[in-house]
């Protein structure tokens, strides 16, 4: 009689690649996938029972709302929000990278750099915002607002000011001190070594400004004076009751929001992948 072993039962054993594969997707995404399901569930049961006599639409009413406004629609507005979230993301981000690496060459302007920053994100954005339009002005018919694109700065300005400095104070300091020894100052600290050492840090912090970006940009067109975008739509699809509308535009800003989080995401996992238990910053700087 022929005796079995325990490791012919064993899955990774007998399991062939492709149904490894399927395994290690489905733990990736099955969660997620559950909680979108589950949050549609409850929408749908809600606007059924204790809704239903409100103007909450259903998730099959949003999707017909969407089919009769049309692909044109939403891609005439939301490509001005994009650009005005893409200006701003760059702006403020540029001058946010670009303060937090003085702030390392020049030691002294640590605190008025991070003064800047806090004030930055104190800011009470719709007070601000008719202050910026009055100062901007208006834009010309179809084109972005300069008022959207400030405020989507200034949403993302503080947390990469933070992430960037924290980032390059987690530099090795043996690293460091070996690049001194052989001759190099702190703009070959902050090239060699710091950088490398934040971009984690970096990276994490541009993940929160994807979204961040398109809620400012948002934001400003309420105010901005723009005839087209997400923030004209949505004031119209309010004042018109149409909440068919205004859940269909309130999910395409989510899904970009989540999509920009999602992209930084893989950027960070590809460029970083130290950053999630292998060689440390300083490591693989050296």
């Amino acid at each position: 009689m022929d005796v079995v072993t325990g490791e012919v039962g064993t899955p990774a054993a007998t399991s062939p690649p492709g149904a490894r594969r399927v395994t290690r997707l489905l733990r990736r995404w099955a969660p997620g996938t559950a909680g979108v399901v589950g949050i549609v569930a409850v929408w749908w049961l809600a606007a059924v029972t204790v809704l239903a006599g409100t103007t909450t639409p259903t998730p099959l009413g949003v999707a017909r709302g969407f089919a009769a406004d049309g692909l044109g629609f939403y891609v005439a507005n939301v490509t001005v929000t994009l650009e005005e979230a893409v200006r701003g993301f760059l702006v403020g981000n540029g001058l946010a990278l670009a303060l937090a690496s003085l702030v390392l060459l020049v030691p002294a302007l640590e605190r008025l750099v991070m003064q800047v920053a806090v004030i930055s994100y104190c800011l009470p954005l719709v007070a601000i915002t008719p202050i910026l339009y009055i100062v901007i002005g208006p834009p010309p018919s179809g084109e972005p607002s300069g008022t959207a694109v400030v405020l989507a700065a200034l949403s993302v300005f503080f947390t990469t000011v933070v992430g960037a400095v924290l980032g390059f104070r987690s530099a090795d300091p043996a690293v460091l001190d070996v690049v001194t020894v052989l001759g190099g100052g702190r703009w070959q600290q902050l090239v060699r070594v710091r950088l490398v050492a934040a971009l984690p840090g970096i990276l994490g912090a541009l993940q929160v400004a994807a979204p961040a970006a398109l809620l400012g940009a948002i934001l400003g067109e309420y105010i901005g004076g723009v005839d087209r975008g997400v923030g004209p739509a949505l004031v119209n699809a309010g004042q018109s009751l149409n909440g068919e509308r205004a859940w269909g535009i309130a999910l395409v800003c989510a899904l970009l929001a989540g999509a920009g989080y999602a992209l930084f995401a893989l950027v960070a996992r590809a460029v970083t992948p130290w950053a999630s238990g292998g060689p440390s910053a300083g490591g693989g700087a050296a």
